[in-house]
């Protein structure tokens, strides 16, 4: 396409440049009579429309077609065949939105609107009359205030919705709305009023009328009353042969109180006279253990009388925890002493003793229970003794040991030497020396002045294993009984001449329980298996 000719002028000429399929010459025109404006850039004569390029040069606007998607793409993000339409098709519908229930009765009367009206109630004081003012046709002056066509009005408070009474009800007797009748005072008439307050004075003036002469009446007697005596009973009380009573009046004289004394020291516990015409009194090792050899030291013994005697040591016993003294007093109230074998669960007893320095005290309880191997550790002394204890629930304290454990016939059956507490004092759990060791050992006393005891020459602990209990041997002794019996170290012994053996305790015991030179049998537990040995005890 040529341009046209008006429009091929002198001037410097640039290269040609291709737009789409037409060719474009740029002119460059020097200046017109020294003005570079209108008169450069002016459209050629003759030339209308656009210089844009041809219409079929420009981009399509007409929608892409979009690429198929793939077989994979497909089966992935594809609607199954069977599925026509929309997946929610078969989807349960929603429930249906639940009605709010009513509201109140008291709601309703309060703000529903009267009577032939409808919508919302009309403000306090009624509705104004319309005026409209030269500013708009729908305000008012006392908009600002009016929340009824403001929203953005201050709020004020007024008195509540006003409704209909019920129907007043003639009374004086009316029925409220529960049904119960009630009495209504303001409808009374004055008549009625006027008798019930007369009835009301009338009854106050007789009550005080009828307390003034009771009082009046009732005068007060003396204070004082010379040569008043008071009513006793004419019938004895009736002390049977074995209570308590009559066991503590025949057993109280045998028994005393034990006093040591060892500078500005001192301590108490009791005895029992078991040899009155000689004057020995049978007491724990471990009451007078303290003052043995030392110089100063003194026992003395208190009666029942109130008297008392210096006493010296005949012998002690660590190894039973007995002890016996001697007084020189004649005629002194021997003690019977029983037989512990004859004892059983559930005998009543009674403590005669000095606890806490109290002379003469007398507790009662039972034989809780027997042969409890017990362990004495005297606090202050040499005992270190295993005893085959009368376990009793009779209250005994600090200063009972070495008192009387007596039967219901008045008959020693233990020495009263230990207590089982948490804090000290008495729980129900005391323990006494059995009357038959008590009586072996204060012979062997008071015959030589030293007991002698039966040993296996073994030191153990107590053990389990879940099944069996017993003693397992810590160590032997060089030449003793159990070494030359074959018996080991790790060795646990569970039994003595077919008596059970659970702990150290019930072993020191069992073997206690024999003389020096018995042969006895010593089952024991060596290596997971049972196995018996012969000993021959020696003396401790």
């Amino acid at each position: 396409m040529t341009p046209p000719d008006d429009a091929r002028e002198t001037g410097t000429s640039e290269p040609a440049t291709r737009v789409g399929e037409r060719t474009v010459e740029a002119v460059v025109r020097p200046p017109v009579d020294g003005r570079d404006g209108d008169a450069v850039f002016a459209r050629p004569a003759g030339a209308t429309g656009s210089f844009d390029p041809p219409e079929q040069a420009r981009p399509s606007s007409a929608p892409r077609s979009q690429p198929l998607p793939s077989p994979a793409q497909a089966a992935a993000f594809g609607r199954p065949v069977a599925v026509p339409g929309s997946f929610a098709g078969d989807r349960p519908p929603l429930p249906p939105r639940p009605v709010p229930p009513p509201p109140p009765e008291a709601v309703l009367r309060a703000f529903r609107a009267p009577a032939g009206q409808a919508g919302l109630q009309e403000p306090p004081g009624g509705r104004p009359g319309r005026r409209r003012t030269s500013a708009g046709p729908w305000w008012k002056p006392d908009a600002r205030s009016d929340p009824w066509r403001d929203p953005h009005a201050p709020a004020g408070l007024t008195g509540p919705a006003v409704f209909e009474e019920e129907s007043e009800q003639e009374g004086p007797v009316v029925v409220d709305r529960k049904g119960r009748r009630k009495l209504r005072l303001r409808d009374l008439s004055v008549r009625v009023a006027v008798l019930v307050a007369l009835a009301v004075l009338l009854a106050g003036a007789l009550g005080g009328g009828v307390g003034y002469l009771l009082t009046r009446e009732a005068s007060e007697t003396p204070l004082l009353a010379p040569g008043t005596t008071l009513t006793e009973t004419d019938e004895g009380i009736t002390r049977e042969p074995g209570s308590v009573s009559d066991i503590a009046e025949t057993v109280t004289p045998a028994v005393v109180s034990i006093e040591v004394r060892i500078g500005d020291a001192g301590a108490t516990g009791s005895g029992v006279v078991v040899d009155g015409a000689n004057g020995y009194i049978v007491t724990n090792n471990h009451v007078i253990s303290g003052a043995d050899g030392v110089e100063g030291a003194e026992i003395r013994a208190v009666f029942s009388d109130g008297s008392g005697s210096s006493a010296r040591i005949v012998g002690r016993d660590p190894a039973s925890d007995i002890a016996v003294v001697k007084v020189e007093r004649p005629g002194l109230v021997t003690a019977s002493l029983g037989d512990s074998d004859d004892v059983v669960v559930g005998d009543p007893v009674v403590a005669i003793g000095s606890p806490l320095g109290l002379a003469g005290t007398v507790t009662s309880g039972i034989v809780s229970a027997l042969d409890r191997p017990v362990r004495l550790a005297g606090e202050g002394s040499d005992t270190n003794a295993v005893i085959s204890a009368v376990q009793t629930d009779a209250p005994i304290n600090p200063g009972n040991s070495g008192g009387a454990l007596v039967d219901a016939t008045g008959a020693v059956i233990g020495i009263n030497t230990a207590i089982a507490s948490l804090g000290g004092g008495s729980v129900g759990l005391g323990f006494a020396i059995p009357i038959d060791t008590a009586r072996t050992v204060a012979e062997q006393l008071i015959a030589t002045g030293s007991a002698v005891h039966a040993t296996l020459g073994v030191n153990t602990r107590s053990v389990t294993d879940g099944t069996r209990d017993g003693a397992l041997v810590l160590n032997v002794e060089p030449n003793s009984p159990a070494a030359d019996a074959g018996i080991q170290e790790q060795d646990v012994v569970i039994g003595v001449d077919d008596q059970p053996v659970g702990s150290s305790e019930e072993l020191a015991v069992a073997v206690d329980a024999h003389a020096p030179g018995d042969v006895v049998t010593i089952e024991l537990v060596r290596g997971g298996s049972s196995t018996t040995v012969q000993a021959t005890l020696a003396q401790a």
